[in-house]
This record gives structure tokens, C-alpha cells and sequence, in this order.
């Protein structure tokens, strides 16, 4: 490309200067001829002056004396020199013999003969039948010694001119090939020199079209190239500002959006998808470029792709929640918003809210509301009929006795309700702070055991401990004993007399695992995602009537995260369940 800048300038300075040395040649060829011709006829003039001064001198008769004379003139001048008598007759000539110039014709008539007569100087140029050759003419008047007429013409062939004129074009051609060369080198260096400017203009503006604003281009003149290379280097400096600015928003842009828990999708007109950030694609599970895809092809739910279909008919915006088909159901509030420019419809943004969160938040809400009045509900109403029955007079002792035992039972219960609540309620408190120590895990099973081997032996059940070695875990002794004791009691509780309870410890790393696996019914696999919900009881009346409130499994899992662990349930029915957690190694 920069030689062709350069070649590109050169031809033009070659043409430009073809075109002048073609019209110089032109104008300077014909210029020249003539001047030669016309000093060749002055010159012609002055000899012929001369030879009709000599004439006047020498001849006396025109008969006898004109042809001697002529040649003799003709010797001295080196041109042919004719004689002409006043009536036209040729009476001398220096290249003809006397006795042949009675059968030349009359010359009266000859252009120059004819202009001499009139007394003034003439010429001529034509072709010669006797020399056979283009001849340039003179003749002047003049007079013999006798005081006759007489007038005296010089002719010189125009080869002579010609090779003057050969001459004089060969010169001038040397001459303008010379300044054709030399202008040539000069165009080179001219053209280099200046290609050299356009050369660094291009390079600048192809490092700048690039993104490259960086650079600078040198001013080396202040002629238009210099101006233009100063307003680039101004307008690169402006461009490479507005480009950083541009790149920290679009920057700010992208991480904003990258932080962005809220999906969100931008259309263009056409419904062609220009933008999404990592929550949209993580919400419909999208991989893979979906640049100018049409919506459709990205995303198939029905319900999202009608939301943006009315958004686009009626321009309007629209709020709507779409639920995706997940194993967990996943349930989002979709804001709608249509885009303009200069009044044309420009696309869509639409902003996805996941609140699968909150709706499980008011579904267990619900659902804790209905259970607390369901198991408030049993016991206050036994609490109230007994209450009254007594209050009405009975007066068998046994019946009082039955209702106090019974009235004091359901009592416990719901002792024991408001007590769990509670223990619930201020474990779900932000900020609850544990006492946590290394305690050694060995004495926290053995007192747990303790204290449920009565219920244990009355129903014929082994608690094996023995696979618990001596290990200190980080905890607090008293949140620990509350996960032992109702891990232990659900165990006895569900296992069959003369069924077995395990408790066992293992170390990995800096993790300690303790499970507490039983030998009861088991637990069916639809419920065990559920098992440590609020309330939740796999056989509910089963679990009434052994005096459970439905929130010791909750309370445990509450327990076990804020010691930051983790619990999981594994049961195969019919072959019992087993409880692990995980705490840290003291």
C-alpha cells in the first residue's frame, strides 16, 4: 500500500510534467523552425543585398556579362544565384550554362520575382523542378551598370534547414529527456517525501480504526498534511478518552449484571436476544452463545415467550410469574418493559425475580400456622372438656383422679410444645451465639445414653456406644446433648422391643461424623426431603401418642448448622434409619 502511495504520486508528477514538456516540445519545434528559416532568409537578404551591389558593379550587358557574374557570385556565397531581367527573362544563373537559360520560362510571375519588381524585398519556399529539391528563395531589385533593371534571387535548398532543424530536434530532445530524467529523480524524492507524510496518516489511522489510540502521528510540516496529522492526534486523544470511559461502564455494566441475583434478557425489535447476564442462564439452564438468537429458539416456556409476545403487541408493561418445570419448582416474577427510540419500537427488557424462596417461605409459613393450631388445638380442647367435667361436680374419686392424669398429661404437652417453640424461635434468631468448646464427645454420649437408658430398657432396646472412641469436637455441651437427646429418643421410640441403637464416630481430617442409626420401620424415600420440616411426622398419630411435638428434628438441624455442620437422613424401609452430622474436631 505505501508503494503504491508513492507510485501513485510519482505518475502524477511524470504526467504533469509529460504534459508540459509535451507542450513546450509543441510550441518550441514550429517556434524554432521559423526563426531558422527567418534567419536563414536575413541572412540570405544581406547576401543578396551584396550580390546586387556587386552586379551593379560588374555588368554592363545583360547578355554577355549577367551569367558570368552569377557564377561568380555563386562561388563566393555558396548559393544558387539567378539573374532576372525586368521582363522575367532569366539572364543569368550560376547553376546553368548561357546557352541553356533561353529554355527556362519567364520568372516574371514567381512570388518573389513579383514582390522585387514592386521595389521591396521578397521570398519564397517551394519545390525547384530543375534542382529537384525544396528550395527557400530571395530576390531583391537592383540595376546593372548601364542603369537597367535588373533583379538578383538567392536560392538554398532547405535540406540545409533540414539538418539544421534534425539538428535542433535532436538537441532538444536530449534536452528534455535530461530534464525528464532529472525531473524523474526529483519526483522520486518528492514522492517519497511526501508518500512518507501519507504513509504515517494511514498507519495512525489504521492504528486507531484498530482501537490503538495511544499512539501519535509527528507534524513535520504545517501545510494541510500537518494540520491533519495535529487534528488526528487531537482526535485520537478525545476518541482513546471516550473509549476508556465507554470500556468503565460497559466494565461497571457487565459487573453490575454479573452481581445481579435478577435474571435479565434485551431484545431487539425483531425479538433477536442481544443481551442476558449468568442469572438469566443459570435460571433456564442456558450454555452456549445466544447472541441474535431469536427468543424462541432460546427459550421455549410457554408462558415467558406469551408475556413477551403481548409486550410487543401492545407496548405496554407487564408483570407475570412463570413457573419452570424443575425436580424443585422454581417460581419467578418477570417485570416487562418495552423499549423506543425516536418513537419506533427498539426491543425488550425484562427482569427475572426469583422468589421460589418466598413462596416456600408462605408455604411453610402456612403450614406452621396450621400446625401450631392443630396441635394447640387437641390438647386445650381435652384440657377444657375435662376441666368442665370436673368444674360440674363429679364426685368419684377414681373419675377425678383419671381426668386430673389426663388433663395433666396433655398439659405436658403442650408444656412441652411452647418449650420446643421457643427453643425454635431463639435458635432462628440472627446473631444466636453459641458457647462452643472442646468437649470431649465420649462423656456427651454416655450422659445422653444415661439419661434415656430407663426408657430404653423398659422396652428391651440396646444403645451400643461402643464404636465411640475418646474424640474432642468444637460445640456447645448444652446444643450438643439437645442433638443427642432427640436423635436417642426417636430412635427408641421407633425401634421394635428388643431392637438395637447405634451411635458411632469417625474422624476425617478435621471433621468428626457421628451418626445414630436405629433398627425400626425406616423412613419411605418420598419423605425424607421433608423430615426436618416444622411439624412434619411420617406417621403422625404414631408420633402423638409417644408425647412428639413434630420440631426436635427441626431443633437438631438448626443445632447442627450453627455449629456449622451439616445432617442427612439414610433409610431403606423396613431395615431403619440412620442420622449423621458433622462438627468440627476440638
Amino acid at each position: 500500500m505505501k508503494l503504491a502511495i508513492r507510485w501513485k504520486l510519482m505518475g502524477s508528477y511524470l504526467f504533469l510534467l509529460l504534459v508540459v514538456v509535451g507542450a513546450l516540445y509543441g510550441y518550441l519545434r514550429p517556434t524554432l523552425e521559423q526563426r531558422l528559416i527567418d534567419g536563414i532568409r536575413d541572412n540570405l537578404r544581406s547576401e543578396a543585398g551584396l550580390a546586387a551591389l556587386m552586379a551593379s558593379r560588374e555588368i554592363h550587358d545583360l547578355r554577355t556579362d549577367a551569367p558570368i557574374v552569377a557564377t561568380q557570385i555563386g562561388q563566393r556565397i555558396q548559393a544558387r544565384v539567378t539573374l532576372i531581367a525586368a521582363s522575367g527573362e532569366v539572364v543569368g544563373d550560376s547553376e546553368l550554362p548561357a546557352d541553356k537559360l533561353g529554355a527556362l520560362e519567364s520568372h516574371r510571375e514567381r512570388p518573389e520575382v513579383r514582390e522585387a519588381l514592386q521595389g521591396e524585398f521578397g521570398s519564397a519556399i517551394r519545390y525547384s523542378t530543375t534542382v529537384r529539391t525544396q528550395m527557400l528563395y530571395v530576390a531583391v531589385p537592383g540595376n546593372t551598370a548601364a542603369g537597367t533593371s535588373l533583379m538578383v534571387r538567392l536560392a538554398l535548398p532547405l535540406s540545409t534547414v533540414d539538418q539544421a532543424r534534425a539538428s535542433l530536434h535532436t538537441i532538444l530532445g536530449v534536452a528534455l529527456s535530461f530534464a525528464v530524467l532529472l525531473s524523474l529523480a526529483l519526483s522520486y524524492l518528492v514522492s517519497r517525501v511526501t508518500s512518507r507524510t501519507l504513509n504515517d496518516l494511514a498507519a495512525g489511522a489504521t492504528r486507531f480504526g484498530s482501537g490503538d489510540f495511544s499512539i501519535r502521528l509527528p507534524v513535520r510540516s504545517r501545510d494541510e498534511l500537518g494540520e491533519l496529522a495535529r487534528v488526528m492526534n487531537e482526535m485520537a486523544g478525545r476518541l482513546g478518552g471516550e473509549m476508556e470511559r465507554l470500556a468503565a461502564e460497559r466494565n461497571r455494566l457487565d459487573a453490575i449484571l454479573r452481581g445481579m441475583g435478577e435474571g435479565v434478557l434485551v431484545t431487539d425489535a425483531a425479538g433477536a436476544v442481544t443481551l442476558v447476564n449468568p442469572a438469566f442462564r443459570a435460571l433456564f439452564e442456558l450454555d452456549g452463545d445466544l447472541g441474535n438468537r431469536p427468543l424462541a429458539e432460546v427459550c421455549r416456556h410457554p408462558a415467558l415467550l406469551e408475556t413477551f409476545r403481548c409486550v410487543q403487541e401492545n407496548r405496554s408493561e407487564q408483570v407475570a410469574e412463570i413457573v419452570l418445570p424443575r425436580s424443585a419448582e422454581v417460581t419467578l416474577l418477570t417485570h416487562w418493559v418495552p423499549l423506543s427510540e425516536a418513537g419506533a419500537p427498539a426491543g425488550v427488557v425484562a427482569v427475572f425475580h426469583d422468589i421460589s424462596d418466598i413462596k416456600r417461605l408462605e408455604r411453610v409459613r402456612r403450614d406452621f400456622v396450621a400446625n401450631v393450631s392443630h396441635e394447640l388445638r387437641t390438647p386445650v380442647t381435652v384440657i377444657r372438656g375435662y376441666a368442665e367435667t370436673l368444674a360440674g361436680g363429679a364426685a368419684d374419686p377414681e373419675i377425678v383422679s383419671r381426668f386430673a392424669t389426663i388433663i395433666q398429661t396433655h398439659a405436658t404437652r403442650l408444656t412441652n410444645l411452647v418449650s420446643d417453640l421457643l427453643t425454635l424461635s431463639e435458635l432462628e434468631v440472627k446473631g444466636t451465639a453459641l458457647n462452643l468448646v472442646s468437649v470431649e464427645l465420649t462423656d456427651v454420649v454416655g450422659h445422653c445414653c444415661q439419661l434415656l437408658r430407663p426408657q430404653a430398657e423398659d422396652r428391651q432396646i440396646t444403645i451400643d456406644t461402643t464404636s465411640v472412641s475418646s474424640l474432642a469436637v468444637l460445640a456447645d455441651r448444652q446444643r450438643l446433648e439437645q442433638v443427642l437427646v432427640n436423635l436417642l429418643d426417636n430412635a427408641v421410640k421407633y425401634t421394635p422391643a428388643g431392637g438395637q441403637v447405634t451411635v458411632q464416630a469417625t474422624v476425617d481430617d478435621n471433621q468428626v461424623t457421628i451418626s445414630v442409626r436405629d433398627t425400626g420401620p425406616g423412613i419411605p424415600l418420598q419423605e425424607q426431603t421433608r423430615i426436618f420440616e416444622r411439624f412434619y411426622r411420617v406417621d403422625a398419630g404414631r408420633s402423638r401418642d409417644q408425647g412428639g411435638t413434630g420440631l426436635g428434628l427441626a431443633i437438631v438441624k438448626h443445632i447442627v448448622q450453627l455449629h456449622g455442620g451439616t445432617i442427612s437422613v439414610e433409610s431403606i424401609p423396613g431395615q431403619g434409619a440412620c442420622f449423621t452430622f458433622t462438627l468440627r474436631r476440638g
